[in-house]
């Protein structure tokens, strides 16, 4: 690094003190010189451009694969103030997360970039312009199908593949990919389930269908949607963010709900409103637990201090959390305390302490702004819903034995029916068919 500190590139040379080293440190790694003056970028960033991540890097926090996305996400920060601020901020953030999948650190690394720099946030504008579909029927058996659409159309459509795919009953021999694959037909002939394939006549699916349309919630700015502004988008629970151009192109032919913060006053029932409802899933996006992803739209909206307790249904004592950590906080001994700004402490039977922010706090965070905080509650507050309600832990239809000893029994006769020819149906064993979504209250 020295030397291309020394003489650095030469744009009217063949052969720079840039090459010179890669093709060096291309000898000692034994790789191609390509790769080698891409090992040199990545030393330079780690000294020159992200010092603090390149720390994180060195001690261990984030591993190599994990430094070279924050490199390239980062690349187009050109000014030396705002490229500190992110590489601060990542430190920070990836000191206290070390084990952030690839596909979140990205979102994450876009996130932080977002908030200090709009205009270095790597976008695929090219992929966007050039979406389309292809459909090859030249083989006589299947068509293939490729192409490229709008992350909202995507999810919507793998979405609605896997509704159709869990409308067929247990003993359905196909494997989970052949339905979702059968259900891409289906769903062409406008059907709302899939036929099932076990050949019975008391078939346990034969009334199970589609619930109705599926919603892909987009969380914007407005400028954004109107195509005035460059924040760009979030879709909950997806990694990665949803360019401006985009939004703006989906806003033309989806329903556009304005969101608005909920009042100072608390709502005098366990039930929030639709407005307050949004709201809080808008803010968080996601779970509240500590490292969990699950979108805000298929969470629980759980009242902090319990509503039976005195909790009020307020943004300031509500948050979003997937089934399992509502479990945990109920029967785990998870035990949490929200502020009014929606950052939530944790403390775990174990004994460690966990912070989460909302994560919207990035990208919009007007979304964070303290909601007040609450007034004690009324000695003679109605509970209107929950007063006879007691915490009861749901059961399960299936144990957790009885699931791996039929997905075992049922690959081990696939594999017999593979290994000695027979052709005939087995009942090859997917999993229990997961539940519909369930918007109420949870039972506890």
């Amino acid at each position: 690094m020295s030397r291309c500190r020394d003489s650095g590139e030469q744009a009217d040379c063949a052969m720079d003190t840039w090459e010179a080293v890669a093709a060096q440190v291309a000898a000692a790694l034994e790789c191609s010189i390509a790769m080698g003056s891409s090992y040199v970028r990545y030393a330079m960033a780690l000294r020159d451009r992200l010092p603090e991540v390149g720390k994180a890097f060195q001690a261990g926090d984030i591993d190599y694969r994990s430094f070279q996305t924050v490199v390239f996400r980062t690349e187009l920060i050109t000014d030396a103030d705002a490229l500190a601020r992110v590489d601060a901020r990542l430190a920070v953030r990836l000191s206290r997360c070390p084990s952030l999948t690839r596909g979140r650190l990205a979102a994450e690394v876009d996130r932080v970039v977002a908030a200090v720099d709009r205009d270095a946030v790597r976008r695929a504008r090219e992929a966007v312009k050039d979406r389309f579909v292809d459909i090859d029927n030249t083989d006589a058996h299947v068509a293939f199908v490729t192409g490229s659409v709008l992350a909202t159309a995507g999810h919507a459509l793998d979405r609605r593949l896997n509704e159709l795919a869990g409308t067929v009953c247990d003993a359905d021999p196909r494997t989970r990919e052949q339905r979702r694959a059968d259900a891409l037909g289906a769903l062409a002939a406008g059907s709302d389930r899939l036929v099932c394939g076990c050949q019975s006549s008391n078939c346990a699916a034969a009334a199970r269908a589609c619930s109705g349309n599926v919603v892909i919630h987009v969380v914007a700015e407005q400028a954004t949607v109107d195509g005035t502004g460059t924040t760009p988008g979030v879709v909950p629970g997806v990694e990665g963010l949803i360019p401006a151009q985009v939004v703006a192109e989906v806003a033309k032919y989806a329903r556009v709900r304005p969101l608005t913060p909920p009042g100072d006053a608390p709502e005098p029932r366990y039930i929030p409103t639709a407005r307050l409802a949004d709201f809080v899933r808008c803010r968080d996006l996601t779970c509240r637990a500590p490292a969990c992803d699950r979108p805000a739209t298929a969470c629980d909206l759980d009242h902090t201090v319990a509503f039976r307790d005195g909790g009020w249904t307020h943004a300031s004592n509500l948050k979003a959390l997937c089934r399992k950590h509502h479990l945990l906080k109920t029967f785990g001994g998870w035990r949490d305390k929200q502020l009014p700004d929606g950052t939530v402490v944790w403390l775990l039977p174990d004994g460690y302490i966990y912070v989460t922010r909302p994560g919207s706090a990035m990208l919009f965070p007007n979304l964070c702004a303290s909601t007040g905080d609450l007034p004690a509650p009324p000695a003679d507050r109605a509970d209107d819903y929950c007063g006879d309600r007691t915490a009861m832990m749901p059961k399960r239809r299936r144990t957790r034995a009885q699931n791996r000893a039929d997905r075992i029994a049922a690959e081990r006769r696939e594999n017999h029916r593979a290994r000695t020819g027979h052709a005939g149906q087995s009942a090859a064993y997917a999993g229990p068919i997961p539940p519909e979504t369930d918007h109420d209250p949870p039972p506890f």
